[in-house]
């Protein structure tokens, strides 16, 4: 295949000759070009096929799968390439179709028609490419933590907690990644105190990680038998799920470990033993547990990884302070000062409070069909501010 350096292909002088061709559309075509070409600069196209060929002959070594996590983890790396590569390819041959397509239409009027859709398709994943080139972050290849709690509201917040945990996971299936329960505390009445996922596969964390803070549900309560209006609060934080081989300085001396009975609202899903387990890092009271297997030694395991991924975060935060202490807009967390507002009442609608990324439709939101565009707008808000 071409490097993508090496294009014009001919498109400059068949879009030059071509007199039948309105003029925005030449350009828009041109600018394709141009865009796919600084892309695959910033994307170090050429450096990622070079490691796709590396890893593949890694593959095909007999020993290969003697080591199974390790190899597990090779594997997840090549998918992550291939996510960026793949598309790039496509793409390309797609832009070198699309110089044949233009000079043909200077032979037949009827094919300017397509011409026209390929430019909007190529512009199209262009953007999307373009986004993905915005996960640039330390850990934004990894894959997420993400913990759901409930806050102010009540049995309601209980219940908004639980929806925003469904609304993730839908999202997460239908984005083909791989999805693991991690931990999960019921409320007595209705939904959730809290829950932990982790969300598996490429670009999950950089893509998740502006979900984190207060999430505001305003509608008529289920739970109110007057049949009234609620506000429900339910906070989110989001980690990088980081690899063993990243080394993050925690001391064992530095964290409290506290057991206890795992168990739901009651009945047969009380655990008779202290199985759950509970991890304090005391320096920055980052608090993490974990119940959901029946062992305390793989939930203890478990809640490490978290702690982990949860210090990794802290670190990271430490970074995004200092950049964003350039711009001074650095993002507020606590309560009053939500991301984003779900409304059921008196109307349906979801509007993001940093971005302003407003969706009419609320169950399209919650079913994970629509949250990328949220993703999406505030990908494009920190680009911004980091320019």
């Amino acid at each position: 295949m071409n490097e993508l350096s090496d294009y014009p292909f001919t498109l400059d002088h068949i879009l030059e000759s071509n007199q039948r061709m309105d003029a925005e559309l030449v350009q828009r075509s041109k600018k394709i070009r141009d865009r796919l070409v600084q892309l695959g600069d910033s994307l170090d196209y050429a450096g990622k096929q070079d490691e796709i060929k590396a890893i593949e002959g890694q593959m095909g070594q007999p020993t290969f799968w003697d080591d199974n996590e390790s190899a597990q983890k090779t594997v997840a790396q090549l998918k992550g390439l291939k996510v960026i590569v793949g598309p790039m390819q496509e793409l390309s041959t797609s832009v070198d179709d699309l110089a044949a397509l233009i000079e043909m239409a200077e032979e037949d009027q009827s094919i300017a028609d397509e011409v026209a859709a390929e430019v909007d398709r190529l512009e199209g994943i262009l953007d999307e490419l373009e986004l993905k080139a915005l996960l640039n972050g330390t850990n934004d290849g990894a894959g997420a933590i993400v913990t759901i709690n409930a806050r102010d509201g009540g049995t309601d917040a209980n219940d908004w907690a639980d929806m925003m945990l469904r609304m993730y996971s839908a999202w997460a299936v239908a984005s083909d990644y791989k999805i693991e329960l991690l931990d999960r505390q019921e409320n007595e009445e209705a939904g959730i105190n809290h829950a932990s996922i982790a969300v598996r596969g490429p670009m999950a964390y950089g893509y998740l990680k502006g979900e984190e803070g207060m999430h505001r549900l305003v509608r008529i309560s289920p739970f109110n038998s007057e049949g009234k209006r609620q506000t429900s609060f339910a906070a989110v934080s989001v980690s990088p799920e980081i690899d063993d081989s990243i080394e993050i300085d925690i001391e064992k001396k530095d964290v409290r470990e506290d057991t206890y009975r795992a168990g739901g609202a009651g009945g047969q899903h009380v655990n008779k033993t202290d199985s759950a387990v509970r991890l304090t890092h005391v320096p920055t009271n980052t608090v993490v547990q974990c119940q959901n297997e029946r062992s305390q030694h793989q939930n203890r395991d478990t809640a490490w990884k978290m702690l982990r991924a949860k210090m990794a975060r802290v670190e990271e935060e430490k970074r995004e302070a200092e950049e964003a202490s350039k711009y001074a807009t650095q993002a507020r967390t606590g309560f009053g000062s939500q991301i984003r507002n779900y409304f059921l009442h008196p109307d349906q609608r979801v509007k993001d409070a940093r971005t302003g990324h407003y969706v009419g439709n609320f169950n399209s939101v919650m079913d994970g069909s629509e949250l990328q565009g949220f993703l999406d707008a505030f990908l494009r808000l920190r680009a911004g501010k980091q320019q």
